[in-house]
C-alpha cells in the first residue's frame, strides 16, 4: 500500500493525465457512435474532450521533464562528457526555470484576463487555461529542483541527486518475485497434505 501511495505521488501528472485521456477517448467514441448509427451527437462532446485533451498535454510535459524524458534536454545533457555533464545539468536548469517561470507569469495573466467561454456548456476557458498554469508551476519546480541538484554536484563533486526515476521495471520484477513466492507457498502447501 505505502509504494502504491508513493507511486501516485511520484507520477500524480500521469494518473490524472490518464484519467483525462479516458474520458476523452470515451466521449470521442460515443460522439462518434451516435453521429453515424443514431444521426446525432452530443454538443457539449467536443468541448469537453478538447479540454481533456489540453489537460494531457500539459501534464504530460510536467511528467516529461521531471521524468527526465524531454529527449533534446538529455541528448544535450549526454553529449558532453560526465565530467562536464553537471555544468550543462546547471545551464539548461537555468534556462527551462527562466523559461517555465516567464511562462507560468504569463499563463497567471492569461488565465485571470480570460473571458472566453464553451458555447455549449456555457463554462469559463479558465478551467481548460489553468492546464498551463499547473503544467508551468511545476516545470519551474522540478527545473529549481534540477539547478539545486547540479550546484550540490558541481560545489561537492559528488552525486547527492534524489532522482525521479521511472521504477517501473523495478516494480514489476518485485511483483513477479511476490508471484513466485505466492506460487512456491501455495505448492508447499498442497505437497504437505
Amino acid at each position: 500500500m505505502k509504494k502504491i501511495l508513493r507511486d501516485l505521488g511520484v507520477h500524480f501528472e500521469l494518473y490524472i493525465g490518464s484519467i483525462f485521456l479516458s474520458i476523452t477517448t470515451v466521449i470521442v467514441i460515443m460522439n462518434v457512435i451516435t453521429r453515424y448509427f443514431l444521426s446525432f451527437t452530443f454538443m457539449w462532446a467536443e468541448e469537453v474532450a478538447v479540454g481533456c485533451f489540453v489537460w494531457v498535454i500539459f501534464l504530460g510535459l510536467a511528467n516529461a521533464y521531471k521524468t527526465k524524458g524531454l529527449i533534446g534536454v538529455e541528448v544535450l545533457t549526454n553529449f558532453v562528457p560526465e565530467k562536464y555533464q553537471p555544468i550543462v545539468v546547471l545551464v539548461t536548469s537555468t534556462v527551462v526555470s527562466t523559461i517555465s517561470t516567464t511562462m507560468l507569469l504569463f499563463s497567471v495573466k492569461y488565465v485571470a484576463n480570460s473571458t472566453k467561454i464553451t458555447s455549449s456548456l456555457e463554462l469559463s476557458y479558465k478551467y481548460i487555461y489553468s492546464a498551463m498554469l499547473v503544467c508551468f508551476g511545476l516545470t519551474t519546480i522540478y527545473s529549481l529542483y534540477f539547478l539545486v541538484q547540479s550546484i550540490r554536484k558541481i560545489v561537492t563533486g559528488k552525486d547527492i541527486s534524489l532522482e525521479i526515476k521511472d521504477d517501473l521495471e523495478e516494480r514489476v520484477m518485485e511483483e513477479e518475485i511476490e508471484a513466485m513466492k505466492d506460487y512456491q507457498k501455495h505448492h508447499k502447501i498442497e505437497e504437505v497434505k
